[in-house]
């Protein structure tokens, strides 16, 4: 059986992903010499002492040159690279790694394509690569192929292509920007007393007050939630509220509940043209699952909302009479609204680029990628909807890979935070967040949650759907309700310290958003992390993954 330059490329992606891949621990004293890739009654065989050689001499060994004489020198260098890449990383990195939550559900993805009677893949999996870390090198393909609890590392070629076909390349690079920034992650022990618990809820009765504001001009009915007090002052910003794609305006309800019982008035709307209704609609063929105009019109609904709140804080004998400050506003917006929030706070819409990368390879992108080229269709390339009342903006898991081009993220205007979840796979930390983070102009906060998925800071009440969905490499897996109860507690401490930010209680709260507390919040299951620029050497890396 000759096996083409597709099946070398898939055997050494397929491995690649392994090593890259955040995982647990096991121990043997049998240690695989041989790789064998089957397909269906045929099998191929190479020893890991001529892997090694070929690693070290750079030529293909010679039992492969029948199958490997029709490859380019690009295609060559490539699978030599990937014999020979090294990552240094200890046995205490990666035991610290695997406290994400999306390893084992990758490991069982992975072991499907592992050909073993016994049943015990992902055992296997873990045995081979705690102990191939602890190699001098550190952790490679070579490695852990030499630490495999077997004599024979035995492939499952159809089923490699499978699993090798439904990665998402943007999760899987921020898996790999993961193990490579670990050791510069490491925790300290925070230094600071903290004075309070900023998640615990205030002393405020909070009150819920439905409208159903109508814009003509747009044609856009948008109902609101507006969560308030009686302890609501001019002092303290009006908040508002926009939630991700195909969702409810109470995808955030817990955080809006908190910071009304502080005293802050939120106003949780719903986006008519990209909610949970208008996707049921699609799905019933009657709509568009989003139209382009839908970038433009989601920030122009948080301005329309502001303008309506100011008529009720203007009418004489309304319970919001005097108490809303809209023009001293923040936005929070989640996944699709993270990117409503960052264009209010003054990124710049970009879509030259995009129209260009969304011509080709779709296949390869994330749901969020995949989602912003939608914004293709509009018929112009920039767009500034920046609203100059909102003041400080909060960006949770936000999409901003390709709709803010290469220099739309530079031109915000106020202090932002940006939260990311390493295991994210809807939109994906390297691409979505960390990469554009580095443009944003300071003073700004880059929050991230290891381990939390894409519905980790959703309300409980939100992801009743979650029960049951098979879980992919694309999507899945997800950490939400309970389980995710660390996050949602973390999220409520800094977005009031992150809003105190515009009170005059500032200073009491700023150390809430220091990498101190992050470090004090973390828990095993979510290490916590903070910081307020990407240093150097870390960025190296970032550029590194995404230029791959």
């Amino acid at each position: 059986m000759g096996i083409s330059w597709g099946s070398l490329k898939t055997v050494a992606g397929f491995f690649g992903a392994i090593v890259l891949t955040q995982f647990g621990a096991n121990t043997s004293a049998i240690a695989a010499d041989t790789v064998v890739a089957r397909l269906g009654l045929f099998t191929e065989s190479i020893s890991l002492a001529e892997l090694q050689n070929a690693a070290k001499t750079g030529e293909l060994p010679g039992s492969l040159q029948s199958y490997t004489k029709g490859l380019s020198e690009k295609q060559r260098r490539i699978f030599l690279g990937a014999l020979g890449m090294n990552i240094p990383m200890n046995v205490v990195t990666l035991d610290r790694l695997i406290n994400t939550q999306i390893g084992t559900t990758i490991l069982n993805d992975l072991a499907t394509a592992l050909a073993r009677k016994d049943k015990a893949g992902v055992q296997a999996l873990r045995a081979g690569l705690i102990l191939g870390s602890t190699a001098p090198q550190g952790l490679s393909i070579l490695s852990f192929i030499a630490a495999y609890p077997s004599k024979r590392l035995e492939i499952n070629l159809p089923q490699a292509f499978i699993v090798a076909g439904n990665l998402n390349t943007a999760f899987w690079r921020t898996q790999q920007f993961m193990l490579a920034i670990a050791p510069q992650l490491d925790p300290k022990t925070p230094q600071i007393a903290f004075p309070f618990d900023p998640s615990q809820p205030g002393s405020a009765q909070v009150k819920i007050l439905n409208l159903s504001l109508n814009d003509q001009k747009r044609d856009r009915k948008i109902p609101v939630d507006v969560y308030w007090s009686t302890a609501a002052t001019l002092n303290k910003p009006v908040i508002v509220f926009s939630h991700g794609f195909g969702s409810v305006r109470t995808d955030l309800r817990y955080l809006a509940e908190h910071l009304a019982s502080h005293g802050y008035v939120v106003a949780a709307l719903e986006h008519p043209g990209s909610n949970e209704a208008n996707t049921n609609l699609a799905l019933q063929g009657k709509t568009r699952i989003v139209k382009p105009q839908e970038f433009l019109y989601r920030p122009q609904d948080i301005s329309f909302v502001l303008d309506e709140l100011e008529k009720l804080n203007q009418t004489a004998n309304h319970p919001l009479q005097g108490k809303l400050a809209t023009t001293n506003a923040m936005v929070v917006g989640y996944s699709f609204g993270g990117g409503t929030a960052l264009a209010l706070a003054g990124a710049e819409l970009q879509l030259e680029h995009l129209k260009q990368r969304c011509k080709k390879n779709l296949t390869i992108l994330s749901l969020a990628e995949g989602m912003q080229c939608i914004a293709e269709e509009l018929p112009e390339n920039s767009y500034q909807l920046r609203d100059t009342r909102i003041k400080q903006a909060i960006a949770l898991n936000p999409t901003t890979s390709l709709i803010f081009g290469e220099t739309g993220l530079t031109k915000i205007q106020v202090p932002t935070l940006v939260l990311a979840g390493s295991a994210d796979k809807t939109t994906p930390a390297l691409t979505e967040q960390i990469v554009g983070f580095d443009k944003i102009p300071s003073p700004k906060w880059l929050v991230g949650i290891v381990g939390g998925t894409h519905l980790s800071v959703k309300d409980p009440s939100t992801t009743l759907d979650q029960v049951g969905q098979p879980n992919t490499p694309i999507s899945g897996g997800e950490v939400v309700g309970e389980q995710a109860a660390d996050v949602r507690k973390y999220v409520k401490a800094i977005a009031l310290a992150f809003a105190a930010q515009m009170t005059p209680e500032a200073k009491n709260y700023a150390v809430f958003l220091t990498s101190d507390y992050a470090q004090f919040a973390s828990t095993p299951a979510f290490p916590f992390r903070l910081i307020t620029q990407i240093p150097p050497d870390a960025m190296a890396v970032v550029k590194e993954f995404v230029g791959k």
